[in-house]
C-alpha cells in the first residue's frame, strides 16, 4: 500500500511540475496568449458547432496534451470550465484538478506519517483536495458582488446615453470604457461580441451566462422584451437600476436583522468542535474510545449527523431571498 501511494504521489508531482513548468514557459514567451484565449473563449460561447470556426471550437483544459484529451472525457468538466471563467481565472481546468490531487495526496501522506488514525488522513486530504475549488468560488463571490456594486451606475449611465441620442452599443461602449474590471471589461467582451457579428439579444445572454448575477439577469431580459415589444428603452433602463439600488438597500437591512442568528449559528457549529480539541489536548486519551469503541463509533456519526443537519435548518432559517 505505502508503495503505490508513493508512485502515486510521484506520478502528480511529476504531472503538476510538467503542467506549471509548460505554463510558465508559454506565459513568458508569449505574454498576451491568456488574455487572447479569453477573448477567442468569450467570442465562442454558445455558438452551435455548423457556425463555430474550427479555431474557436477547441477548449484547452489542459498544457499537457494527453491530459487534455483525457480531461475532455471527465463528468463535471464543464461546469468546473465555467466556474473558471466566472472566477476570471487565468489557469485551466487541467492545472486545478492537478493542484487537488497533489493537495489531497500530500495532506494523506503526511497525515499517515503524522497519525496512526486512519480517518485523520482522510479528512486532510478531503480537505485540502477541494480547497481550489473553494477558492475558486470565493474569486466568484467576490467578482459578482463588485459587479453588483456597479451595475446601477452603468445602467444610468446607458440611460443617460440613450437620451443624449446614442444608440445601445454606444452605451455598452461608454459603460466599458468607464468603469474597471469586471463590469468594464465583461461588457467590453460583449461588445467584441456584437461586433464579431453575433446578435445583441445572443451577446447579452452570453454575458448572464458568464456572471451568475440575478440583476444582470433583470437587464438582459429588459432590454430583449423591449427589442421585441418596443418601448422607451431608457426610462426603463433607468427604473430598472434605482430598483437594484432599492433591492441592495433592502439586502442590507436583512443582513443586519439576521446578522444574530448568523452568529449564533458559527457559534453552535464551532463550539463542540473547539471543546474537543481542548479536551485532547489537555487529555489526550480521554476521545479514544469514540474513535475505537464501536458505540463510541455510532455517537461519534450521530453526532456529526445531527450537526450536519442543524446547519442546514440554521441556513436555510437565516438565509432570506429577495
Amino acid at each position: 500500500m505505502t508503495v503505490i501511494l508513493t508512485a502515486l504521489w510521484l506520478f502528480l508531482i511529476t504531472i503538476f511540475v510538467l503542467e506549471f513548468g509548460i505554463y510558465s514557459y508559454r506565459s513568458i514567451r508569449y505574454p498576451n496568449r491568456t488574455r487572447i484565449r479569453k477573448r477567442l473563449k468569450r467570442l465562442s460561447a454558445d455558438i452551435t458547432p455548423v457556425e463555430q470556426p474550427d479555431i474557436l471550437r477547441k477548449k484547452v483544459l489542459s498544457e499537457i496534451d494527453f491530459l487534455n484529451k483525457l480531461l475532455a472525457y471527465l463528468p463535471g468538466i464543464k461546469a468546473l470550465d465555467r466556474l473558471i471563467e466566472q472566477a476570471n481565472s487565468s489557469h485551466s481546468p487541467g492545472f486545478y484538478i492537478l493542484i487537488s490531487l497533489f493537495l489531497a495526496m500530500t495532506a494523506f501522506t503526511g497525515g499517515s506519517i503524522v497519525s496512526p488514525n486512519p480517518y485523520v488522513p482522510l479528512l486532510g486530504g478531503v480537505l485540502l483536495g477541494v480547497a481550489p475549488i473553494g477558492v475558486l468560488r470565493l474569486k466568484k463571490r467576490r467578482r459578482i458582488a463588485s459587479f453588483q456594486k456597479q451595475l446601477p451606475e452603468a445602467l444610468e449611465l446607458i440611460a443617460r446615453a440613450l437620451k443624449a441620442g446614442h444608440a445601445f452599443t454606444s452605451g455598452i461602449k461608454l459603460a466599458a470604457e468607464e468603469f474597471k474590471d469586471p463590469l468594464g471589461s465583461e461588457f467590453q467582451a460583449t461588445l467584441d461580441e456584437i461586433n464579431f457579428g453575433i446578435g445583441v439579444a445572443d451577446a447579452l445572454k452570453h454575458m448572464s451566462n458568464r456572471i451568475d448575477c440575478p440583476e444582470l439577469r433583470f437587464f438582459v431580459v429588459s432590454v430583449i422584451l423591449q427589442r421585441e415589444t418596443g418601448g422607451n428603452l431608457a426610462e426603463i433602463i433607468e427604473s430598472l437600476a434605482g430598483l437594484i439600488r432599492d433591492r441592495f438597500k433592502f439586502e442590507g437591512k436583512i443582513r443586519v436583522l439576521s446578522a444574530e442568528g448568523r452568529l449564533s449559528a458559527a457559534i453552535l457549529v464551532t463550539l463542540p468542535l473547539v471543546i474537543a480539541l481542548i479536551i485532547h489536548l489537555i487529555s489526550p486519551g480521554y476521545l479514544e474510545p469514540l474513535f475505537a469503541d464501536p458505540s463510541g463509533k455510532a455517537a461519534a456519526v450521530s453526532a456529526l449527523t445531527g450537526m450536519a443537519v442543524g446547519i442546514v435548518f440554521i441556513k436555510r432559517m437565516i438565509k432570506i431571498r429577495v
